[in-house]
């Protein structure tokens, strides 16, 4: 069988000589250290990408079937950009940044993590339709429509490859800050979110029907949206619901008119709160299934969903980061969680600096010896 095939098959509850190893890909710091080491050649970094051929070098070198994260979309952000530039620079060596998305943020030197953000401009009404709402708008270049036209006779034969639907949410709390969004829900518009979210969702529900008319194939879609931390979601539930569950309905409808049956989503966090908007109109797949410090969240969405939610992710990368026992810990987790069915094991995010160059080679030859 072809890794396309186990995995379809899989995820459709049909039989499959053997899980796929997968993966989602690694931070830039751990290749690094890996070529430090002496385990991989360095110019894997020159253009590497997910799904990209690079990718696939890494694969064979480590025993990876495939990188699960292997999407292709179109230019669905604000357009054009906001300008990049540097507003301050503190003593310290810190710069004031405002970004593409017009937030301020504040980036360390030497430092790689998520930027703290001092401020944003998408404060009111006013900032909205003169700033962002000329943006937001459709328009046929958004979308390569030689690409998609030629897409079918191009494109990998072996290993699933997905639509990216682009963010109902997740861009919008980037583009409005965390701190902006709270305010704007809470203490000020909620109309005004509500056309935020409306305006966006539109532009980017046409560049996706305008890639289906194409008559491109592909294997699943995909969401990204980013939207909880670890007690839980970044925004009220309720609120979540009434603003965004039409968006979802309306884009997973039209992914389903075109044959596309497995919509998967990535939200790092606990997510248990948003998971019935995402499933009742039309996701039915949790990826990567974030672990972090609150343990499992598949067997629970599926105890509460049934057989229809599925599962891409689950296994703690963390355990790259110690020892054998680790690692055989969280195998052992895997088979109960396959047992399940509709469900492949694949850690739960990009592999972070100090994993185990070895350790990660062991994990991805033993998990294909998991019986279906």
């Amino acid at each position: 069988m072809t890794n396309r095939e186990r995995a379809l098959n899989i995820l459709h509850y049909k039989s499959a000589d053997r899980l796929p190893a997968v993966h989602f890909g690694y931070w830039g710091e751990l290749l690094q250290e890996w070529i430090e080491q002496g385990h991989i050649p360095e110019d894997i970094l020159d253009g590497y990408g997910d799904g990209n051929q690079k990718d696939a070098e890494l694969d064979k070198l480590i025993g990876w079937d495939f990188n699960w994260f292997k999407t292709v979309g179109y230019a669905g952000g604000l357009r054009p950009a906001f300008e990049t530039k540097v507003l301050e620079v503190l003593p310290d060596g810190t710069q004031r940044i405002q970004n593409g998305a017009g937030i301020i943020e504040r980036i360390k030197p030497g430092v790689t993590s998520i930027p703290s953000e001092d401020d944003y401009l998408l404060k009111d009404r006013a900032a909205f339709e003169e700033l962002y709402l000329p943006k937001m708008q459709f328009s046929p270049d958004r979308v390569n429509l030689e690409f998609y036209r030629n897409f079918n006779e191009r494109r990998p034969k072996d290993v699933p490859v997905g639509l990216h639907l682009g963010s109902v949410i997740g861009d919008i709390r980037n583009i409005l800050s965390v701190i902006g969004m709270s305010y704007i829900i809470y203490d000020d518009d909620e109309l005004l979110f509500a056309d935020i979210v409306d305006a966006y969702a539109e532009m980017q529900y046409k560049c996706v029907e305008m890639i289906l008319q194409t008559g491109a194939k592909f294997d699943f879609a995909h969401y990204w949206e980013d939207i909880c931390f670890k007690n839980g979601p970044l925004l009220s539930p309720d609120i979540f619901d009434d603003i965004c569950a039409k968006h979802y309905k309306k884009r997973n409808d039209l992914c389903r008119k075109y044959g596309i049956d497995i919509i998967s989503l990535d939200c790092d966090g606990v997510t248990e709160k948003l998971l019935p908007t995402w499933f009742n109109n039309g996701v039915n797949t949790m990826f990567p299934i974030e672990v972090g410090v609150w343990g499992d969240q598949f067997e629970p969405a599926r105890n509460k969903f049934g057989k229809g939610m599925l599962g891409v992710g689950g296994m703690d990368k963390t355990a790259f980061r110690k020892d054998k026992a680790a690692v055989d810990a969280e195998i052992e987790r895997m088979k109960r969680l396959v047992s399940l069915g509709g469900f492949i094991p694949c850690p739960d995010h990009r592999l972070m600096p100090g994993s185990k160059f070895e350790l990660v080679q062991y994990y991805a030859e033993e998990i294909k010896k998991i019986k279906l």
